[in-house]
């Protein structure tokens, strides 16, 4: 056997693209190699636009006239070296395209280094993307959809407009506006970033939320053995508000299930708490749990406490995990749909965008477009860009053409 090598410099980094099936369509859950910078066809055209996209699984975006050209993945822009990596990339691909930019956009959260870098872009109008709203938006882009469209943004965080830490939202959407319709019931995620690398904290939240303060007091059975001066100290931080924002995020929904079900207490990668329950899950038809609607709130929300309460009740009773998991996947893709129907009055359309790293979840985005069709809804969900943050410079893109070109 032989082994070839070189020390030749690396000019341009380029990950391998990852690409899956997803109901007799491919759909693209990493785009580097063999698809960047191919350019995606927006519905309109403007002055070329930097959006810089998110801070994990990040891409930038390059405009000019309608062409969209969306870098290849670049990473978690987390640290001086990753930054330093995406800065050089927005330069390499400057200089390919011949592209000047002469507006940006970025992501509204004040932390990511990649809204810092485009703070930073002097004398340049900048336009700042509600990160679900740039989620849709992406779906949007690439289907080439203009108008208004129904979104359901799934994730695990995302910056929101009033300071709490979005993640399960319905959006009545256009690349000019975007209004919160409804959301999952918020709870308090206890440590924050914390509570993305422990799913128990998240488990212990809903808990709380459905059973009331001191349930492990009540010796339930099935349920994990958490220590409980752990559960204590996070009861109290979630009591007295302390780093612990509340979330309406469905990926910390599922990391809380999957903690629950005993799966993942500790995830030492992200999404790996959500994608062991996944692989739990049964497959064939399962009836959901019950859960309310609350429609008076502002926004109205989506009460998932009674399906807690009942898979607390499942365990206790010694139902399977597959069974448990595969109830709980029917379960969201029955709430998309029906709160859809609920808000779609509201909305004004019948379309129907499903967008948010939730939506790699391929058991739930084949159970929710299945079950949005039956209600007569039109769905559109991701095939040339990733639904998670990868794509989300493509959407603040479209939405800043739309922005600069009005003023």
């Amino acid at each position: 056997p032989h082994i070839l090598t070189h020390d030749r410099r690396i000019a341009t980094r380029c990950d391998d693209s990852v690409v899956r099936v997803l109901d007799k369509r491919f759909q693209v859950l990493r785009r580097a190699r063999g698809y960047a910078p191919l350019p995606v066809e927006l519905p309109g055209s403007g002055p070329s636009i930097l959006a810089c996209g998110a801070q994990s699984k990040s891409t930038f975006t390059l405009t000019r006239d309608s062409h969209a050209f969306i870098s290849q993945h670049i990473g978690d822009v987390e640290n001086e070296e990753t930054s330093q990596w995406f800065r050089e990339a927005v330069a390499g691909l400057c200089e390919l395209l011949e592209i000047e930019p002469e507006a940006v956009a970025c992501d509204m959260h004040p932390g990511y280094l990649t809204t810092v870098f485009a703070l930073e872009q002097s004398g340049l109008p900048v336009t700042r993307v509600q990160h679900h709203h740039a989620h849709v938006a992406s779906c949007m882009a690439e289907h080439g959809i203009d108008g208004t469209v129904l979104g359901v943004s799934f994730d695990g965080t995302g910056y929101g407009t009033d300071g709490t830490v979005w993640g399960g939202e319905f959006l009545a959407c256009t690349y000019a506006r975007s209004e919160r319709l409804a959301c999952l019931l918020p709870v308090p995620m206890p440590g924050g970033e914390m509570a993305v690398r422990e799913p128990y904290r998240m488990a212990a939240a809903h808990l709380g939320a459905a059973l009331g303060p001191r349930w492990w007091k009540r010796g339930i059975p099935g349920l994990p053995q958490w220590p409980e001066d752990k559960l204590e100290l996070l009861e109290r931080m979630a009591e007295r508000g302390v780093n612990s924002p509340l979330t309406s995020s469905c990926g910390r929904l599922f990391d809380a299930v999957s903690s629950m079900l005993g799966l993942r207490d500790t995830a030492s990668y992200e999404g790996q708490a959500a994608m062991e329950l996944e692989m739990t899950a049964g497959r064939g038809e399962y009836p959901p749990y019950e859960y309310g609607f609350e429609a008076d709130g502002t926004p109205p929300t989506v009460d998932l406490r009674p399906a807690v309460r009942a898979i607390v009740e499942d365990l206790g009773r010694g139902v399977a995990r597959e069974t448990i998991a595969a109830r709980f996947h029917a379960t969201v893709a029955d709430l998309v749909a029906e709160t859809c129907r609920r808000v779609s009055g509201e909305a004004g359309t019948n379309r129907v965008v499903l967008s948010g790293g939730v939506f790699q979840n391929r058991l739930l985005a084949l159970l929710a477009g299945e079950k949005l069709e039956q209600a007569g809804f039109s769905v559109y969900q991701h095939s040339l860009v990733p639904p998670n943050d990868g794509g989300i410079s493509l959407g603040q893109a479209a939405i800043a053409i739309n922005s600069v070109t009005e003023h």
